[in-house]
């Protein structure tokens, strides 16, 4: 493993992941927020580290499997905190982790057929309203307020959008180089 600063921030990003759940767990004064803290630091890593291994051509095998392994990781674990601190329903939490593994499971198949799924723009915005509605029901007393409640429907919109526009995708990239291929023939 490359010792570059991409691949030690999607590390730090798992170590934190620990951090997290005890934080959550605890009922201490200002846990929330400090718990929140934790949660927008580890998230800040993952468009970080990206960013960082993008621009200064540090691209590693291992960042690929790692890196949206630990942002799984980060959000899989807060959202399964939350649902045991009941600050959000499970089949909320169940359609978040579903899409994100079905996605996954889509990435790797994509990738046995020879087709890569770069990220969507609407995965991007996913990404983006999932860090706010989680940061939100981690950091807000009350998770049943209605600004928190549009973040949490909002999540879950794109959630399946994103999700379903990956699919979508996927078919289509199929069925272009299908068609390149019997055009070649």
């Amino acid at each position: 493993m490359p010792l570059n600063i991409p691949n030690v921030l999607t590390l730090i990003r798992i170590l934190l992941v620990p951090v997290l759940v005890v934080v959550l767990a605890l009922e201490a004064q200002g846990g929330s927020l400090i718990a929140a803290a934790v949660f927008a630091l580890a998230a800040l890593t993952d468009g970080l580290d990206g960013w960082i291994a993008r621009s200064r051509h540090a691209v590693t095998t291992f960042g690929k499997v790692m890196d949206p392994i630990a942002d799984k990781l980060l959000v899989v674990a807060a959202l399964l905190a939350l649902v045991g601190r009941h600050r959000l329903d499970a089949w909320v939490a169940m359609v978040v982790i579903a899409r994100e593994f079905a996605v996954s499971a889509l990435r790797v198949a994509a990738g046995q057929q020879g087709v890569v799924i770069p990220a969507s723009v609407l995965g991007k915005a996913k990404t983006i309203v999932q860090v706010v509605a989680v940061t939100a029901l981690i950091a807000v007393h009350d998770p049943h307020v209605l600004p928190v409640q549009v973040l949490v429907w909002a999540m879950v919109a794109t959630t399946v959008v994103s999700g379903v526009d990956y699919f979508v995708n996927f078919r289509r990239r199929l069925e272009l180089r299908a068609a390149d291929d019997a055009r070649r023939h």
